[in-house]
């Protein structure tokens, strides 16, 4: 802290006139205002030098009617001050009283808690607030406290609430929204649009007394937390490039919204409430309750600055990786446009070989290995994981010692959370281990939903990872989970919100436990795809499916999205080529899966030699190029694609502490795309670069033409779509305008030199 620092007054006492608090680090400047007569409020969130900050308007500050409150607590008997369609103007938000502050660290973590009362209800309120130096971006969460003697039912909580965006002044006018609906197959579609056209039209607000009913706002319901829309949005402030992304880190049920304010914009982000999800918690005297995280990172280049800001953050999150998990292994699965389900020794053994030769890491055997019935019902079945008795000539351990003695890592598809309800598992549990609804299980797709707030429950999924791994030697698991079911459970709880966001606790605690028993673990975080791809897993587990997309053509936007939800080393994506593809088509494939963490796939044994060798071309060189991803920055030089793009480009830039080694540049050309697209790399500008063909060498060339004064490079491609290229652009000395053609090898000859 470099401005007043105060512990808070006694019980009773009053606040002294200074009521700015300032807090952060060289790439971070907080600051909240705590009035005596008001809540305190977060009033300027960006990505300065705390130690040089003075640009706050105290005056402002002092006389701005009302900012928007820093916590908002909706409880049973205090609504809302105003009705509508917001989750802010909470009456225990609009009475909360600034009572002191703390400062510690966590680990790498600094800390600081902004304390606050309401004397009507008895709550004590925290505002918790973490960072890590040197990372433009902030975790925050509120957590509550009952001090009354008699119990609360709280309706919401929200994680974060500020109207600190245009503080430096600017008009919601100029203010631009990104989010991203989401689905099945259809994954991270992100939209653009001004805010008056996405949803928050001029009302007049001055001359309406600065009220609104209405928001923008995105939710999602039920276990799958990312089946509607991703938790994760941005705010550019178009004249100044002033930025601002967030991302709500949980694995269950979630709401952001933006609307107009005093302040000009605000943005409220928090976990379930009764409204949206059916939750209702009960708070019992003594007793507290933490909302759910929320990331925000800051920055003053646009989408892209945020984006870059919020990739920094990510890796502040996640669990460090060991031994081969480091070096980004790639992973060969059997399932998608493959075996889809239907694993046997006379259908693996020469994909095993064919995988190894390919160059692959590690091997999945997906969905069927525990199967006997071969009929595609066996999702009524699962359960009980054990391994099929007909469907393996030497029984599971002999194919997953071929595997081994092939080179690489034996691993196993599983579906935890869920039991068919024809299973063994289901007669064998209690219904208390089980969700419920009404005091019946809930029943999806054939499949009941364990509770792992039941020890019975947890009890079981030991038991079954333990055996794998001890018994079979299982080094790779993809967690899949393909039923939603939907807003909760209602035992042991006040609603079944609150039985939802119970479990998902109790399922993150559940990974935590078993990695550090198994820490060499490498897990798959999958569901149905993308359908639960949030920062609450993806903390814990090291790959994220990016969707079940089967259509290669169309999986390239998905592809292209997906870092900004995902870290590009955490993005698994598929990689599926086929005998008899043509070998633009083949390397149209392999750019997909050659873009975040490779996983493998495709009837690669029944190539003919020509065709694998463009696939084991495309695994070499992404093992070439993998190490830098985990220090990548994504970007967009063709901007965010959409759906229907017939051009989709996503580029992966060196960190700015790296700015002398390579960008890389992932292109597709879909049918009815043009052949030619130019493209911006502002960080390129002004530089002469020599640009390199990663991937395929060995196909009709593509022509690029560099003009270094303002970093655009154009792309011609000659032939015919689809057709994709891996092109890596490395700096080598300033120049004022460059521009040739690229030859065959990839290289422009006697780049710098003029």
């Amino acid at each position: 802290m470099t401005a007043t620092e105060r512990t808070g007054p006694a019980a009773g006492s009053t606040h002294t006139t200074d009521r700015l608090l300032r807090w952060g680090h060289s790439a971070l400047t907080l600051v909240v205002d705590l009035p005596v007569d008001a809540p305190p409020a977060l009033i300027k969130l960006d990505g300065t030098d705390v130690a040089a900050d003075h640009a706050v308007d105290t005056t402002r500050a002092s006389t701005a009617p009302g900012p928007q409150p820093m916590a908002e607590i909706l409880v049973a008997g205090h609504g809302r001050a105003w009705s509508g369609t917001r989750s802010i103007g909470t009456g225990v938000g609009g009475r909360l009283r600034y009572a002191g502050h703390a400062e510690d660290n966590e680990g790498q973590w600094r800390q600081l808690r902004i304390d606050a009362t309401d004397v009507e209800t008895g709550l004590r309120v925290e505002v918790v607030f973490q960072s890590q130096d040197g990372v433009p971006a902030v975790r925050t969460w509120t957590r509550i406290r009952n001090e009354h003697r008699e119990p609360i039912v709280v309706h919401a909580v929200s994680s974060f609430a500020s109207g600190a965006f245009l503080h430096g002044g600017g008009s919601v006018d100029d203010v631009d929204l990104y989010w991203a609906p989401s689905g099945w197959l259809s994954e991270s579609r992100w939209r653009a649009a001004p805010l008056r056209d996405a949803g928050l039209p001029d009302l007049d607000f001055a001359g309406h007394g600065y009220r609104s009913r209405g928001c923008f706002a995105v939710t999602n319901t039920g276990t799958w937390s990312t089946k509607d829309a991703l938790p994760v949005g941005a705010l550019v402030h178009r004249p100044t490039g002033r930025s601002w992304a967030w991302q709500i880190e949980h694995n269950g049920s979630w709401r952001w919204e933006i609307g107009e304010s005093r302040d000009g914009v605000y943005l409220s982000a928090a976990g379930p409430s009764d409204t949206d999800h059916q939750w209702r918690h009960m708070l019992a005297p003594g007793s507290e309750f933490s909302s759910v995280p929320v990331g925000i990172a800051v920055a003053d280049d646009g989408l892209a600055g945020a984006a870059a800001a919020l990739t920094r953050y990510r890796r502040c999150l996640v669990r460090p990786p060991s031994g081969r998990t480091a070096a980004l292994p790639v992973i060969f699965n059997d399932y998608m446009n493959t075996l889809m389900g239907d694993p046997t020794s006379d259908a693996l053994e020469p994909l095993i070989d064919a995988a190894a030769t390919a160059g692959a890491e590690y091997f999945c055997i997906d969905a069927g290995w525990h199967d006997d019935s071969r009929a595609h019902d066996w999702y009524r079945e699962i359960g009980a994981w054990e391994p099929s008795t007909t469907r393996f000539t030497d029984g599971l351990a002999g194919i997953l010692a071929r595997i081994r003695a092939a080179g690489m890592v034996p691993g196993l598809w599983l579906e935890p959370e869920v039991v068919g309800v024809r299973s063994p598992v289901a007669r064998d549990l209690p219904d208390a281990a089980f969700f419920q609804r009404d005091g019946r299980r809930q029943v999806e797709d054939g499949r009941y939903h364990l509770d792992l707030r039941h020890p019975a429950a947890v009890a079981h999924l030991d038991g079954v990872i333990d055996r794998l791994v001890r018994e079979f030697g299982v080094g790779y698991f993809k967690f899949d989970y393909n039923a939603d079911f939907g807003p909760g459970t209602d035992v042991s709880a006040a609603a079944p919100g609150d039985g939802l966001l119970e479990h998902n606790r109790a399922h993150l605690a559940w990974l935590d436990r078993l990695l550090q028993r198994h820490p060499g673990l490498v897990i798959e975080n999958c569901a149905s795809g993308a359908m639960r791809m949030d920062y609450a897993m993806l903390g814990r587990l090291q790959v994220q499916s990016t969707s079940d997309q089967q259509n290669p053509l169309r999986y390239p936007p998905i592809t292209a999205a997906a870092p900004l939800a995902v870290l590009p080393e955490q993005a698994g994506n598929w990689a599926y080529p086929q005998p008899g593809m043509s070998a633009e088509e083949i390397a149209f494939c392999m750019v997909t899966g050659m873009t975040g963490h490779m996983i493998l796939s495709g009837h690669l044994d029944k190539m003919t030699a020509d065709e694998l060798r463009l696939v084991t071309e495309g695994v070499a060189a992404y093992r070439g190029f993998r190490a830098a991803l985990p220090r990548a920055v994504p970007f967009w030089p063709a901007g965010l694609p959409g759906w229907t793009d017939p051009w989709v480009a996503l580029g992966l830039r060196p960190s700015s502490d790296d700015l002398d080694q390579p960008t890389y540049l992932m292109m597709w050309r879909r049918p009815g795309a043009g052949p030619e697209l130019s493209l911006a790399f502002p960080h390129l500008a002004g530089l002469a670069v020599r640009p390199s063909l990663v991937y395929p060498t060995g196909l009709e060339p593509w022509q690029l033409a560099w003009t270094a004064e303002d970093g655009l490079l154009t792309v011609t491609s000659p032939g015919a779509a689809p057709a994709a290229r891996i092109i890596a652009l490395t700096p080598v000395t300033r120049a004022a305008g460059h521009s040739q053609g690229l030859d065959r090898s990839g290289l422009i000859p006697n780049v710098g030199q003029d």
